[in-house]
């Protein structure tokens, strides 16, 4: 069984609406890291003290076959278009340990979708 890793970058206000979207697609769950960064604008200052954008990374690790249809599910969740909402991309995964306890259950869905 093969494994992409979506990752998104997104405004924390909109990340439950983008892991929701995407478990409805298909991904069995979510990794989020609390983060903060900064865009194609400077950050904003406020008495001298600069205030970067709080931000959320979620990691997706989903089948292959599931990609592009989370993918375009969590774009239109997030309305990424829109300048500053939020970011996505997908990395290849060579390599995937610790999911053992899942794998009947790909299996299964795979084997469900088929039939």
């Amino acid at each position: 069984m093969r494994f992409k890793l979506i990752i998104s970058s997104v405004k924390t206000d909109i990340t439950d609406k983008i892991v929701d979207a995407a478990k409805d697609a298909g991904a069995t769950g979510a990794t989020i890291i609390p983060a903060r960064g900064t865009g194609i604008h400077e950050a904003k200052t406020f008495f001298g003290l600069t205030l970067e954008a709080q931000t959320d990374i979620i990691m997706l690790l989903v089948e292959e076959h599931l990609v592009t249809h989370i993918l375009d599910t969590i774009n239109e969740a997030g309305e990424f278009q829109k300048p500053g909402t939020g970011i996505a991309f997908v990395i290849p995964i060579e390599n995937v340990v610790g999911l053992e306890s899942q794998m009947e259950i790909f299996k299964e869905k795979v084997r469900d979708s088929y039939f």
